[in-house]
């Protein structure tokens, strides 16, 4: 999955189309991601001990990780792709695995 937690991200179909947000939670196996503000619902609460006054809550419900566009400050909405970087690490090469814009071909931390 190439959308992760606290990435920013810009909605690019769906009734949110053009809203921008920060990813909260992403879901692997389901293919989901939770985004702040987007896709808010509203769901109906019984009164409880923890909740006494019930009433109405909102929150963000998760859409699918395809709907979203990775977000760079820079340049704007851009693909993410993978590539595998050598790094020298205690007088040793290693290659480690980084993501990175496609667009701007800079790595995303």
């Amino acid at each position: 999955m190439k959308i992760k937690k606290g990435d920013n991200v810009r909605v690019i179909s769906g009734a949110n189309l053009g809203k921008e947000g920060k990813v909260l939670k992403v879901f692997p196996k389901t293919n989901r991601v939770i985004v702040e503000g987007v896709n808010v619902i509203k769901k109906h609460a019984k009164p409880t001990q923890t909740n006494p006054d019930g009433g109405i809550l909102e929150y963000e419900a998760p859409i699918h990780a395809s709907n979203v566009m990775f977000l760079e400050k820079k340049v704007g909405p851009t693909r993410v792709g993978y590539k595998t970087v050598t790094e020298t690490v205690k007088k040793e090469e290693v290659e480690k695995k980084v993501r990175y814009s496609k667009k701007s071909n800079q790595v995303i931390e």
